[in-house]
């Protein structure tokens, strides 16, 4: 699975599933975001990543230049730069049971339906016991 994650709201901004590790899932997390989130996106925009192959690739490094979002990553052996990553994947693993699941369509539909809720209705204290979704248009609205 790859992910996006505002480090502000904390919420999900893409992910995709893959059934194989080869880089395009990697590369397609970044084109949701972009698709979702174009005009809201800047050259300021920083995609934060660990070290991992699919990061340091060039066609990754491409896409971000000619996307004109920023890269960062995560220090080696070091989480604390990918911390919101990190903690999304904890809460999902804790959260979420495929053990039932027999196909790959199975796990993409727990984990969708997870995604949903976690940025739409689960209340993080870190967020002033607001979910993602919520905590943002609390930032952007005041209500």
């Amino acid at each position: 699975m790859s992910t996006i994650i505002d480090a502000c709201t904390k919420e999900l901004l893409a992910w995709v599933l893959s059934e194989s590790l080869e880089i395009d899932f990697v590369l397609e997390t970044v084109n949701r975001l972009i698709e979702n989130y174009g005009i809201s996106l800047t050259s300021e925009t920083l995609i934060n990543s660990d070290q991992g192959s699919h990061y340091t690739s060039i066609k990754f490094i491409q896409l971000i230049k000619d996307s004109e979002l920023r890269q960062s990553m995560s220090r080696k052996a070091n989480c604390w730069d990918n911390a919101p990553q990190e903690s999304f994947y904890g809460h999902m693993k804790d959260e979420i049971d495929i053990s039932q699941c027999t196909t790959f369509e199975g796990i993409h539909q727990v984990i969708s339906d997870w995604t949903d809720y976690y940025n739409i209705e689960r209340y993080q204290w870190n967020l002033a016991r607001l979910a993602p979704r919520e905590y943002y248009k609390y930032l952007v609205t005041g209500e």
